[in-house]
């Protein structure tokens, strides 16, 4: 029987976990946090997978208890293959690893019917993913499906069949070092001790919680942005991994970051998450100068969102305001809702701009005004499409989703950069072994999730990151099994 260490235990590391049980293998998982706050950055997500489908029967593969009424509601539409793989090279400026991304597509479906029969519950995502559209719950940016629970309902049902099929799981465990060289790793240096194994799978995260690397790599004045996730990502293994002779790979200088209630805590909390504010594109989103920055409506929230955090980075201050009117703020969707959210509201834009502190409330006033009359009246509102509905003459348009603020009460939330995780990794193979320096596979050695690079550059499809950790986690776990 083949002895096996998982470093992490986030969704790609129990999904290795699980594979690599089945295989055959003595599996323990080593996580770094205590118990209370296990899960990785998996438990801080909403649970959103995205996933290669045709129509609403794939929904229902996925989804065995949809009900006939909710099939004749909802509009799941469809997300093929090549859609997929076009997201992932576009939004990577066409840098995105082929091979990888090949795998990612073809295997997402499959990974997740693999899930949902090992305890992961899968539901449509109405509200976040949904907008009802003629008495249907259109679907649209080709992300359909969450886990019930959210990201600590998936991380539960998987720590559920982990446990069942006999994997050990050891808290408060921190990997400092790998045991071997360049070509061969026959275990870990954890908590001072060495443990011996057949294969270590790396599945521990990016570094998006090391304020000093965040400067290194992201550059100056990322260190004051606030960790969406888990605060033990710190890059420790990616860095166990370096010294050994592995290969860096991907975008080192890119992450995925959000805006984010301007009143979180500096780290996740698992008591307080939903606080990123990701559906500016229903309204304007102004700078401490009182203006805007970028066209909100360039296109669905899931191909633009996570490069929001670093957009309001760079505006002064690193904070700024998503703007509503009563017409949109009441489908914005449960992260608006949150208790402690940086939230004002008034009956008028004059009382609005009165609370929003350290705005330039006259220049406010006037980018208001500027955008409701610059607003086209003539093409109807769709928040489920590309409605076309813009504005015409302003130095940035909005060119979908442009109402006109005139409807009270109006509502500001105040937000800042949120960072989720980093693009920058360990380079693997279609086997999720990892490579060294002169592009061999080092015997033993798998990784899979946030600290691979290669799949994600400058932007990322909402719901990408779930099902490649799950992916490549699944592969890895198999293949160290094997």
């Amino acid at each position: 029987m083949r002895n096996v260490l998982v470093v992490g235990a986030g969704n790609a590391a129990l999904c290795a976990a699980i594979a690599a049980a089945e295989g055959g293998a003595r599996v323990t998982v080593l996580e770094r946090a205590p118990r209370a706050v296990r899960g990785g950055n998996s438990a801080f997500t909403g649970g959103c997978f995205r996933t290669v489908y045709d129509g609403a029967d794939d929904i229902a593969r996925l989804v065995p208890d949809l009900t006939p009424e909710e099939r004749a509601t909802s509009d799941f539409g469809s997300y093929d293959a090549e859609k997929f793989y076009l997201d992932l090279c576009e939004l990577s400026g066409y840098r995105a690893d082929p091979a990888l991304i090949e795998i990612l597509v073809q295997e997402s479906l499959p990974t997740l019917l693999w899930m949902r029969e090992r305890g992961v519950r899968f539901l449509p995502a109405y509200g976040r993913q949904s907008f009802k559209v003629d008495g249907r719950n259109v679907f649209w940016g080709g992300l359909t499906v969450e886990t019930a629970g959210g990201g600590l309902g998936l991380v539960d049902a998987l720590f559920r069949r982990a446990e069942a099929l006999g994997v050990a799981i050891r808290y408060d465990h921190k990997v400092e070092g790998l045991i071997g060289d360049r070509h061969h790793v026959g275990g870990v240096i954890v908590n001072g001790e060495t443990l011996a194994a057949d294969a270590v799978i790396l599945a521990a995260g990016g570094y998006h919680a090391n304020t000093e690397w965040r400067v290194r790599y992201l550059g100056q004045g990322w260190d004051l942005a606030k960790v969406r996730g888990s605060r033990y990502n710190t890059g420790n293994v990616i860095r166990a991994a370096l010294d050994l002779g592995a290969r860096s790979h991907g975008n080192w200088s890119g992450c995925h970051s959000v805006f984010f209630d301007a009143g979180a805590d500096d780290f996740g909390n698992l008591a307080m998450l939903n606080q990123q504010k990701n559906y500016f594109t229903l309204g304007m989103v102004v700078n401490r100068e009182g203006q805007r920055f970028f066209d909100e409506g360039a296109d669905f929230r899931n191909y633009t969102y996570s490069r929001m955090g670093a957009a309001i980075l760079r505006q002064p201050g690193g904070t700024g305001w998503q703007v509503f009117d009563a017409q949109t703020s009441a489908i914005l969707p449960d992260e608006y809702r949150v208790a402690r959210a940086a939230r004002f509201q008034a009956d008028t834009l004059e009382g609005l701009a009165a609370k929003m502190e350290g705005i330039d409330r006259d220049a406010f006033l006037r980018t208001v005004a500027q955008f409701n009359a610059a607003v086209g009246e003539d093409v109807p509102f769709n928040p489920a499409v590309k409605d076309g509905r813009r504005t015409h003459g302003l130095p940035i348009d909005k060119t979908n989703w442009a109402l006109a603020l005139r409807e009270p009460p109006f509502v500001a939330f105040q937000v800042t950069c949120g960072i989720t995780l980093t693009y920058g990794g360990l380079a693997i193979d279609e086997q999720a072994r990892v490579q060294n320096e002169e592009g061999e596979a080092i015997a033993g050695l798998y990784a899979a999730g946030e600290l691979v690079g290669g799949l994600y550059y400058d932007r990322y499809p909402g719901g990408a990151g779930l099902t490649s950790g799950a992916v490549f986690g699944r592969i890895a776990g198999m293949a160290a099994a094997a």
